[in-house]
């Protein structure tokens, strides 16, 4: 995996509209599934950028252009949740789930769930 760079919120809201799309997508389709009311000229911007930073690609289907992911969105999760563990509980998991446990952000039932996936790790 390359050196990936971390991306802003606003731009990481669109490439998981792109990455769940599964597929080339054009802007008016983000537009449409977006949460936020932002001008097409914004999202224009934005999908510039994410080509500039190497996670877009972008060409031409007829008059429109298609967005593509040139970046895995596990790859890019797996190397920002390995960031935030390092910066935020110097790469402690027991830290991380113990203030996920202590906010009351993790069920009993997560903890079954964790507790079921280290034991087929093992």
């Amino acid at each position: 995996m390359t050196d990936l760079q971390k991306i802003p919120d606003s731009e990481l809201e669109i490439m998981m509209i792109i990455w769940d799309a599964d597929e080339g997508v054009t802007s008016d389709y983000i537009m449409d599934r977006l949460d936020k009311t932002w001008q097409k000229t914004t999202v224009l911007n934005f999908l510039s950028r994410l080509g500039d930073r190497g996670f877009l690609t972008v060409h031409k289907q007829g008059r429109f252009n298609v967005y593509e992911a040139l970046v895995k969105k596990e790859d890019y999760l797996q190397k920002e949740s390995k960031t935030f563990l390092q910066r935020m509980h110097h790469n402690s998991l027991t830290s991380l789930v113990a203030s996920l446990y202590d906010g009351a952000g993790i069920s009993k039932e997560d903890l079954q769930e964790l507790k079921k996936f280290i034991e087929e790790a093992e």
